[in-house]
C-alpha cells in the first residue's frame, strides 16, 4: 500500500499498544489521527474499520494523498470529545495526546520555540491563538496557566516578565525572553521555554477539558469488551487518564474527595495496565520522541456509564495529586 513511508510522523508505543489490545477485530476509532499510523497499524493488526477522527484541516490534506489506497479508513473532522457521536458501540478507541511531528516542523503553526513563526499554536486553526493569550491575560492568569498546564515552576517569574515586554507576535522572541528570565539552556537539558510553549499549547487547545470529555465519550461508546488505550506524552495527562481510570475502573478504593467509590462489581472499566507501559530501548533508539511516552488501557465492562465524574472535577484532581 502507498504513502505509509511518506508519513512524517512516527506513532509512539505502537506495538506495546497492539499487543495490550489483542487480538484486534471490529471496529475502531483513532481519536487523534495526525498522520495515521495508528489506524494503518490497528487495519494490518485486524480492524474491520477504523474511523479517524482529527481537527487539524492539515492532517485531511495530508491524509488524501494515501487514503485511497486503505479502504478500511475513514476520516472525519472533529475534536474527539465527540467520539461517541461519530461512532457510537465501537470495538476500540486509541487517543495519542500531544502535538505531532508534522505540527511542530511547520513554524507558521506556531508550535516550536525553536523556528520563528506567528505564535498560534491553535490545532484546528480557530479561536483564540496564543498571542491573544499572551497579550491580553492578567499576570494571575498567566501564571496560573503555565504552572497548571505546563508545571513551570518559576511560572510568576515568567507571567510578569511577559506582561512588563509584551505584545508578543512571534515564537522566537517569547521563547528568547523565557530563556532570559530562566537562564540558558544548558546542553542536555529541555530549553527553558519547553515548559511555557506547553501550557499555551494545551490553553489554546482546551487540551484537558478534551482529554476528560474525551475519555468519558469514549465509555458511552465502547461495548462491552471494548479497549480503551491512551498514550500521553506528560505528566499532568498522564495523571488524568489514571485518575479516569480509577474512578471508573475496578479498584475499591477513594481516589479522591470530589466523588463517591465504586465497588469492582459495579465499575464500568476494568484496568488492563496497572502500570503504564512506557518505550523499550529499541523504540527510545528510533525515536528519541518516545522518551516521555506512556500508555494505558482498560477493557469496557457490561455497566452502565457511571455518573459520578466531569471536566468540573477534572482541574480540582490534578491540584491535589500534584
Amino acid at each position: 500500500m502507498t504513502g505509509e513511508s511518506a508519513a512524517p510522523h512516527i506513532p509512539v508505543l505502537l506495538e506495546p499498544l497492539l499487543r495490550e489490545v489483542a487480538p484486534v477485530s471490529g471496529v475502531w476509532i483513532d481519536g487523534t489521527f495526525g498522520a495515521g499510523g495508528y489506524s494503518r497499524g490497528l487495519v494490518e493488526a485486524g480492524a474491520d474499520q477504523v474511523i479517524g477522527i482529527d481537527r487539524d484541516p492539515l492532517a485531511h490534506e495530508m491524509a488524501a494523498d494515501w487514503l485511497g489506497d486503505w479502504p478500511k479508513i475513514s476520516l472525519v473532522r472533529d475534536n474527539f470529545s465527540n467520539l461517541d457521536k461519530v461512532a457510537p458501540l465501537v470495538d476500540g478507541v486509541v487517543l495519542d495526546l500531544g502535538v505531532s511531528s508534522m505540527q511542530l516542523d511547520q513554524a507558521e503553526r506556531g508550535f516550536s520555540f525553536m523556528r520563528d513563526g506567528p505564535l498560534d499554536m491553535r490545532m484546528g486553526q480557530e479561536g483564540r491563538s496564543a498571542a491573544d493569550i499572551v497579550n491580553t491575560a492578567t499576570e494571575a492568569e498567566l501564571a496560573d496557566i503555565l504552572y497548571i498546564y505546563g508545571e513551570e515552576r518559576q511560572s510568576r517569574r515568567v507571567a510578569r516578565a511577559i506582561v512588563q515586554d509584551r505584545p508578543f507576535d512571534r515564537t522566537l522572541p517569547l521563547a528568547e525572553m523565557i530563556e532570559r528570565v530562566l537562564g540558558r539552556t544548558k546542553p542536555g537539558q529541555a530549553h527553558a521555554a519547553t515548559r511555557s510553549f506547553q501550557a499555551l499549547r494545551i490553553a489554546v487547545n482546551g487540551e484537558f477539558e478534551a482529554l476528560w470529555l474525551g475519555l468519558m465519550a469514549a465509555e458511552r461508546a465502547l461495548k462491552p469488551g471494548g479497549l480503551l488505550a491512551v498514550v500521553t506524552f506528560h505528566s499532568v495527562e498522564d495523571r488524568m487518564v489514571k485518575r479516569f481510570f480509577q474512578l471508573h475502573g475496578d479498584k475499591k478504593k477513594q481516589v479522591n474527595k470530589y466523588a463517591r467509590t465504586l465497588e469492582a462489581s459495579e465499575a464500568p472499566f476494568e484496568i488492563l495496565t496497572r502500570k503504564a507501559v512506557g518505550p523499550d530501548p529499541d523504540e527510545l533508539a528510533r525515536n528519541p520522541r518516545a522518551r516521555s511516552a506512556k500508555l494505558r488501557v482498560a477493557r469496557r465492562t457490561d455497566m452502565t456509564a457511571a455518573d459520578i465524574s466531569g471536566a468540573d472535577i477534572a482541574m480540582p484532581m490534578l491540584r491535589e495529586t500534584k
